[in-house]
């Protein structure tokens, strides 16, 4: 078994229920076990501007699949969810990126391993920071460090009353 970790997103059809419902799916890929997750954070989008906020979070996964069968799986899911990808940073119900994997060094037309901008990005780096603080991105720093970086870059954790408000802008 091998720690994988996915961020997740969703700024469509009830964000909210959209991750979380990613969230309890992950964990029932083949040979694959949710270790934790993040807490829920509103994000504003990025790229796209002209679009609802994002709902992200984080999983840690334990898993026997390699990179590339994590990844099929998770495109896989995207599907039955519904995603379109109709333009870059489009608006979407459901998106899933393999950040790390193990420690893996990949790069090739399907998969760059780690991810390449997680770093950059603070909708992956609040949460990864949550889960996974104490990680190690290999020449980019502590994840707990590159996190606090980027600290209120348009993002906000979600609390218990958040949780409630399903009237998403979405």
């Amino acid at each position: 078994m091998t720690l994988a970790y996915v961020a997740l997103g969703s700024n469509l059809e009830q964000p909210q229920q959209q991750v979380r419902a990613a969230l309890a799916a992950l964990g029932h890929l083949a040979g694959t076990e949710m270790v934790r997750h993040s807490s829920l954070y509103r994000t504003a989008p990025v790229g796209y501007a002209d679009q609802p906020d994002f709902i992200n979070a984080v999983a840690l996964l334990d898993t026997a699949l390699p990179p590339h069968g994590l990844l099929d799986e998770l495109l896989a899911l995207e599907q039955r969810f519904g995603r379109l990808r109709s333009f870059r940073n489009a608006p979407r119900v459901l998106d899933l990126d393999l950040l790390y994997y193990d420690g893996i060094f990949l790069q090739d037309s399907r998969l760059i391993l780690p991810h390449p901008r997680m770093h950059e990005r603070a909708f992956v780096m609040a949460p990864l920071a949550e889960v996974a603080g104490d990680v190690e991105l290999p020449g980019v720093g502590k994840v707990a460090a590159l996190a606090a970086g980027l600290a209120g870059d348009g993002i906000r954790r979600l609390g218990g009353d958040d949780q409630s408000n399903e009237q998403e802008r979405a």
